[in-house]
């Protein structure tokens, strides 16, 4: 179009295209309206005069659920980044002119994270931008991945290797394994331990589901050596405490340890892969003024731990809990 090409401007459009975005994102019209606080009726309403102003389909229809026809992902690529610009434009003025004294920022993690890597990154952002409201989500697995899909949070951390096309993963520190015992265990004392020797112990381990568990019968089984697991226990904190108690041995990820546990420590690194922790947001996603402090803040705190994206395998096979472990 030449630049004397008349601006059409609706004064309706930009609550179109923002029905039009959630939905595309919820997969849902009923889920959109509860997101925007609009009726059903009203977000179908919207989608219906975009694709009559646009001359085609936005959605495949199939029951409850809706999915994007190859036109309606071209207009959401277009589309999302001008409403997500709009929906912050307050923000992001306050943050030209250098005041970020308010607003929320939504945080999504697992418990090893919220327990061992946030901690310090939380009270430094917080005594710098106390205006912020900060809201941490407690979450694993699929949960975490659909808040984000969903934009109920501005990013999570945690560990991600197996990154889907619509996720980004920015890992800024990494921790090694290692193999933790009572402290009159007989191997308490090794600075350097074999599977063999390893082998003859109980060991606890995090339910059979999560890949910890997948790991260590992978490496087991690579090495040809049978194992026992003595107890199946949720959480390294309680993990840690009954391997306290005497009940056996664990491999854990060294984020988890303070120094302070009456424990042996033996790192095992020749058999494990190490374990990243990083920054998971959609891709594309605007960044909020907020957003982008608390990036700062993490990347202030962690300038001198900063890892590369790298596959961490074992054998052929990738090994990372889906999200936030």
């Amino acid at each position: 179009m030449g630049s004397d090409s008349p601006i059409h401007y609706k004064q309706n459009r930009l609550k179109q295209l923002r029905a039009f975005c959630h939905a595309a994102r919820t997969g849902s019209v009923s889920a959109a309206a509860e997101k925007i606080f609009l009726s059903q009726p009203t977000v179908s309403l919207q989608i219906q005069a975009l694709e009559r102003e646009f001359a085609t389909v936005l959605f495949e229809r199939r029951g409850p659920k809706i999915k994007l026809t190859p036109e309606g992902n071209l207009l959401f690529q277009l589309a999302e980044p001008l409403v997500e610009g709009m929906d912050k434009l307050h923000d992001a003025f306050t943050t030209q002119c250098g005041r970020v004294d308010q607003g929320v920022l939504n945080v999504a993690a697992g418990e090893s994270t919220i327990l061992y890597i946030l901690p310090e990154p939380i009270r430094t952002f917080i005594d710098q931008f106390p205006g912020i409201e900060l809201k941490l989500h407690n979450v694993t697995g699929r949960d975490g991945l659909a808040m984000i899909r969903a934009d109920e949070v501005d990013l999570a951390i945690g560990s991600l290797l197996d990154v889907p096309d619509d996720i980004t993963y920015r890992p800024f520190v990494a921790y090694q394994p290692a193999l933790i015992t009572p402290k009159n265990h007989p191997l308490a004392n090794k600075t350097a331990v074999t599977l063999e020797e390893i082998a003859p112990y109980g060991l606890i381990l995090p339910p059979r589901h999560l890949s910890t568990w997948r790991l260590v019968d992978l490496v087991f089984k690579q090495h040809s050596l049978a194992y026992r697991v003595t107890m199946e226990a949720g959480g390294w904190e309680v993990i840690k405490k009954y391997v306290e108690l005497g009940l056996g041995v664990s491999i854990v990820t060294d984020v988890c340890l303070t120094g302070n546990e009456n424990l042996g420590v033996i790192p095992i690194g020749q058999y494990f892969p190490s374990r990243s922790y990083g920054i998971v947001q959609r891709r594309g996603k605007f960044l909020s003024p907020q957003t982008k402090c608390f990036l700062s803040t993490l990347d202030h705190l962690f300038a001198n731990r900063i890892v590369e994206t790298q596959p961490q395998t074992v054998g052929e096979t990738k090994w990372e809990d889906a999200f936030l472990g």
